[in-house]
């Protein structure tokens, strides 16, 4: 069992994981940063100057002015500003890397395939046969 997990770090399975999930993990901060600072932005300008990320349910019986404040003092509340931006974030997230993996798809179909071999030398004439020849045509050799 050791040997085979030895051979798995070896293969680079293990490190192509790795940098996936540290690619990962930056492109959901890009995709944060851009949901946040540049998409709500103007989506909260059109909607009257609201602030998605700070929009709250209190389920407390105190008052609190913003969401700051009702998360110094460690109350309850529905978050459901946070909500629409990680939504937003998700959603934006899919499509990008929907179509990230739609162009890889499509490079690799147009990459070149490389056709097998249809025909061989024969090892007594040096003449070209087919791959599937029993016996050499030119030679009558059936050590092929």
């Amino acid at each position: 069992m050791l040997n085979e997990f030895k051979e798995f770090l070896i293969k680079g399975n293990m490190v192509d994981m790795a940098v996936g999930f540290i690619f990962g993990g930056a492109f959901g901060t890009v995709i944060k940063s851009m949901v946040d600072n540049v998409i709500m932005p103007p989506i909260g300008m059109l909607m009257g100057g609201v602030d998605f990320s700070q929009l709250f349910i209190n389920l407390s019986d105190k008052e609190y002015a913003t969401l700051e404040a009702l998360d110094k003092a460690g109350a309850p509340a529905i978050k459901y500003g946070q909500f629409i931006n990680d939504t937003i974030s998700f959603v934006i997230l899919g499509f990008v890397l929907f179509m990230m993996i739609k162009a890889y798809n499509r490079l690799k179909r147009e990459a070149p395939q490389e056709e097998a071999p249809t025909e061989k030398i024969c090892g007594e004439c040096a003449m070209s046969i087919p791959v599937d020849a029993k016996k050499c045509g030119y030679c009558g050799n059936t050590n092929v």
